[in-house]
């Protein structure tokens, strides 16, 4: 299936535009920096030389995490001028490009591919287009990372969902895996992102332990019900293999 960039659902917070950044942009480098560096930072290749696409880089948080950990070979991409501009002035690899016209016309593959806004941001038939362009953009063995609202959180899964109009469906761990599987990625692992991350803030700890106690309650509900379920955070993500 083809998709072109005009045809894609979500018109009032495009996929291809990052929409998470605090009001304050410049302080989003920082923070964003810890979350990013926390959540992410282990499944990136070891291999600093690799060559990283990041898509809906926004304001280019994500590039900068990775080349403050020595990968220079990172470009980003976002649809949105206004948030590529903070980027340049960041001295930051960024360009306003649409997510699925570039992975369609791209020459040179990747070693890896991160999706930075929520693929619940598509359609499941522009999800399945999507995974494939990455697919074929990547190098034997490349990773990708995508991530979507947790639909097994018990408080958060169905409000996040119908909290956004261009919010299409959610994902556990078990649909993650699924289309990843489908689409022919392989070394699939779903985890949880950490919200807690900012270890200077004493009230961080105490939120980490009521985070705790909340997934402990909702598993053994979870098992009492028959069901497998272990992630209940906010937002899940996954991280897979190209076959090599």
């Amino acid at each position: 299936m083809t998709v072109s960039d005009e045809q894609l659902a979500s018109k009032l917070e495009p996929f291809d535009s990052f929409w998470e950044a605090p009001t304050d942009i410049e302080k989003g480098y920082s923070k964003f920096l810890q979350f990013y560096k926390r959540n992410y930072l282990p499944y990136i290749p070891e291999d600093k030389k690799s060559r990283i696409l990041v898509i809906s880089c926004g304001p280019g948080y994500f590039v900068n995490m990775l080349n403050e950990h020595g990968y220079p070979n990172v470009i980003g991409i976002d649809s949105y001028s206004e948030k590529i501009a903070h980027a340049t002035r960041h001295n930051l690899n960024c360009r306003v490009e649409r997510a699925f016209s570039f992975l369609q016309n791209n020459q040179e593959p990747f070693d890896a591919i991160v999706a930075e806004q929520e693929i619940n941001h598509l359609t499941k038939p522009e999800i399945l287009a999507f995974l494939k362009l990455c697919l074929d953009q990547l190098n034997p063995g490349g990773t990708i990372l995508v991530h979507s609202i947790n639909g097994t959180s018990p408080m958060f899964g169905s409000e996040s969902r119908a909290g956004n109009f261009d919010h299409h469906n959610s994902f556990t761990e078990y649909s993650l895996k699924q289309i990843l599987e489908h689409s022919n990625f392989v070394g699939i692992r779903p985890f949880p992102l950490d919200l807690y991350v900012f270890y200077t803030n004493p009230l961080n700890y105490v939120a980490m332990i009521i985070d705790r106690l909340y997934t402990a309650f909702f598993r053994i509900n979870f098992i009492l019900v028959g069901k497998t379920a272990r992630i209940f955070s906010k937002k899940i993500a996954s991280v897979a293999k190209k076959p090599l």
